[in-house]
């Protein structure tokens, strides 16, 4: 599923080629793709003719598009969904589940969707932070995410440090692939009881999520198929550069121990056994 760096960048990618423009028309070709706007296709459509589209913004994994009339689009990626730009002349993609026509005559935005597991919405007077998205945590991107609380949070919590980064309720946008990276980074297994780590190596791990989510959105992100592209078709290259997601068996690139592979929530966890061992026991930190 996208995490943070892929959805950032199609979140610029539509800052460039959607706002300021007026929606001309609204074609739902899919039911699926706005099941979570419960008024239906012919509302969704209605509501949204007519208006422009004035920002792009994100929460976590979640985009949101501030329109003229107070309300905002919502827009979740799924496993598979796409929002591409493209002349208006361009034949359908197999998936596409809704079109944006503009009044411009401009290109075309296309949500295309071949698993319909994303989809779109609309929030009555969600243009500054829709009501639907608000109780998802701060990214460590944003300006505002304060590494205190954070650290505070995360220490005071009775789970397993990879299900804290995951929970987006305490920090958002970290997903599988980039929470193993950081893990690996920070030298800590995914079941370090998070009540036992220290303040510092919070601190640290911290950092470790900042620097592997930066150098993916500078590489576009992750794509190991053709299911996440930008918003020109264009896939993501920090596959290249994983240190330990999807690398099981292949030597450590700190150690040359083989990479393993454990069961995590019905996905797949990848850690060095040395840099990374077990915690044996859960001691619970001092400081």
């Amino acid at each position: 599923m996208p995490e943070l760096p892929e959805v950032e960048t199609v979140r610029q990618g539509l800052a460039k080629w959607v706002t300021g423009r007026r929606i001309a028309s609204v074609e739902v070709r899919h039911p699926r793709a706005i099941r979570r706007h419960l008024p239906g296709a012919d509302h969704f459509a209605a509501v949204l003719a007519g208006h422009t589209v004035i920002d792009v913004c994100r929460r976590g994994k979640y985009l949101w598009l501030p329109l003229d009339s107070g309300d905002a689009i919502i827009g979740h990626l799924g496993m598979s969904g796409q929002l591409l730009f493209q002349p208006g002349d361009a034949p359908d993609e197999a998936h596409l589940r809704i079109r944006f026509r503009f009044a411009d005559g401009g290109p075309e935005l296309r949500f295309v969707d071949q698993r319909t597991f994303g989809g779109l919405s609309v929030s009555p007077g969600g243009a500054e932070l829709p009501a639907e998205i608000a109780h998802i945590a701060r990214d460590p991107m944003d300006p505002l995410f304060s590494d205190a609380d954070f650290v505070a949070n995360l220490r005071r919590k009775h789970t397993e440090v990879k299900r804290a980064l995951l929970d987006q309720t305490l920090i958002s946008g970290v997903g599988n692939i980039y929470a193993d990276e950081a893990l690996w980074r920070s030298k800590l297994h995914g079941a370090r009881p998070t009540d036992a780590i220290t303040k510092p190596a919070a601190a640290r791990l911290l950092g470790h999520v900042r620097e592997v989510l930066s150098e993916a959105l500078v590489a576009g992100g992750t794509s190991f198929d053709a299911l996440y592209v930008n918003v020109n078709g264009e896939s993501g290259y920090f596959d290249r550069s994983l240190n330990v997601y999807g690398r099981e068996g292949e030597p450590c690139n700190r150690c040359g121990t083989p990479i393993r592979r454990e069961a995590f929530m019905n996905r797949s966890s990848f850690s060095c056994p040395r840099c990374q061992p077990r915690p044996r026991r859960p001691v619970r930190a001092t400081s």
